[in-house]
């Protein structure tokens, strides 16, 4: 688990924690238009996780001097090529090689889900010069699941904290949350990172400051120098969770460059883009837009993280991501549709309002109701709360600019990220002035512990490997 900024301390068992691509196309339909396909993403079969992954590429002869070097097919085969990071070497690199290659479903569902994503993830890097190890990253932050959410709300592929990810351009409301959006959170990670590293001069403490936060970094790197130690990666003191942040990339790394030697195969991924944009000017249905596509629901969501809704939100304009050979199957249909784009509409509970009579004007029950916004068990709908309602009528829908709806952080996490943006000493002090103060107030005495967290364990399953 990756957040920025603010570091956790206290959760070690979590394993997660802009603008948009500019847009302008040559083809117009009913205010979508489709995006010059410069980062289009190739034709893939529909995704079926498998307990083996395809055969691995054998590598190639190095070429004749000033031959003309053709791309490889294989985009491993690329990744691979831009390896630049300096390689790590230690027992725990052992331990995470050992952990993920006894583990090939999961491999192989986590190379699955990047088929759609990685070729994206490497133009931006080699477009920026920087090492393509980093388009692994994700494997670490969020096994490459762009819906993936942690309980500190670190959330998407890259496993951005709200406010992280606001200060990186990330726009999050009701309707949208750029956290999730694979193109705006690529470009916010990538431009995070290389500030990182700008920083700090180095790839391993970039990484660890993605993980621990820059502050705790510096720190520590203040505190070796201070005793005369050195300020690198393997020098420092830091938390379970981030000394094993590195060393899992680098086994996921070593893993990627030979996965013969593990016992694995990886599913052989072209290299060539898989999805294109299609921007959109007007509001439309989830479940409409992949009717266009011809597609599943699930995938288009999958393509399409970032809506937060069963309604796209065009606020001005909104892009709209589909695979490559779904575009004019999209644009067509959406051309041939004469009904209307939207089913849903947005409602706030005005004070005196009871649930049950919302429920019943829009034709629903109030299970329904609740089952639609995610209420569960009994939790009451409250005065101020935004609502998602079936459209009624021929109306225009009510789809108002709503803010995201607040996050509280569990105790655990606050009191984590106070100890590393003040220090441990510091959270011990004012743990024992607060209880001084309700000592004085109630006369009776009260124990305060502050638990450091507990180490990391790594647990060795060994499962039954490919041939």
């Amino acid at each position: 688990m990756a957040l920025r900024q603010i570091p956790l301390l206290a959760l070690i068992a979590l394993t997660a924690a802009c603008a948009q691509l500019p847009t302008s196309g040559d083809q117009t339909v009913s205010g979508v238009e489709v995006a010059r396909p410069e980062r289009i993403v190739t034709e893939l079969a529909p995704p079926s996780p498998s307990k083996q992954a395809v055969v691995q590429a054998a590598a190639e002869p190095a070429p004749p001097p000033n031959a003309v070097i053709a791309p490889p097919a294989d985009l491993w085969q690329r990744v691979r090529n831009g390896y630049r990071m300096n390689d790590l070497n230690n027992p725990l690199v052992r331990e995470w090689e050992e952990w993920y290659s006894s583990r090939p479903d999961y491999m192989a569902r986590m190379v699955e889900r990047s088929s759609r994503y990685l070729h994206h993830i490497v133009e931006e890097l080699e477009r920026r010069n920087m090492p393509t190890e980093i388009a692994l990253l994700p494997m670490i932050e969020s096994a490459y699941n762009p819906q993936a959410y942690s309980r500190a709300h670190a959330s998407g592929l890259w496993q951005f904290i709200p406010s992280t990810g606001k200060h990186y351009g990330l726009r999050q409301n009701w309707w949208y949350d750029g956290r999730r959006d694979i193109i705006a959170a690529t470009s916010a990670a990538l431009d995070y990172l290389e500030k990182l590293y700008a920083q700090f001069g180095s790839w391993d403490l970039a990484l660890a400051s993605y993980n621990w936060g820059e502050g705790a970094v510096g720190r520590a790197i203040t505190k070796n120098q201070a005793k005369g130690l050195p300020g690198d990666y393997e020098s420092l003191t830091m938390p379970a969770e981030t000394r094993g942040y590195v060393p899992k990339l680098q086994a996921v790394k070593n893993i990627i460059a030979n996965p013969a030697r593990f016992g694995l195969q990886l599913a052989s991924i072209p290299n060539e883009p898989y999805f294109s944009t299609v921007a959109t000017t007007r509001h439309i249905d989830l479940k409409l837009a992949a009717k266009f596509a011809e597609m599943p629901l699930d995938e288009f969501k999958f393509l399409n993280p970032a809506h937060t809704k069963p309604v796209i939100k065009a606020g001005g304009t909104e892009n709209i991501i589909l695979p490559k050979h779904k575009v004019q199957t999209f644009l067509s249909n959406m051309q041939n549709h004469d009904k209307p784009l939207v089913s849903w509409q947005a409602h706030t509970m005005k004070s005196g309002e009871k649930p049950e009579k919302i429920a019943a004007k829009h034709g629903i029950s109030l299970a329904e109701l609740k089952q639609i916004n995610g209420i569960n068990g009994h939790r009451k709908i409250s005065t101020g709360q935004s609502l998602l309602v079936p459209v009624t009528g021929s109306a225009d829908p009510y789809l108002p600019d709503l803010p995201a709806q607040p996050v509280t952080l569990p105790k655990a996490v606050k009191a984590a990220r106070y100890a590393q943006k003040h220090g441990a000493k510091t959270l011990k002090v004012a743990a024992k002035q607060a209880a001084r103060k309700k000592t004085a107030s109630s006369g009776k005495r009260v124990k305060v512990t502050v638990r450091e967290p507990a180490p990391v364990v790594i647990k060795k399953v060994v499962v039954a490997r490919n041939p």
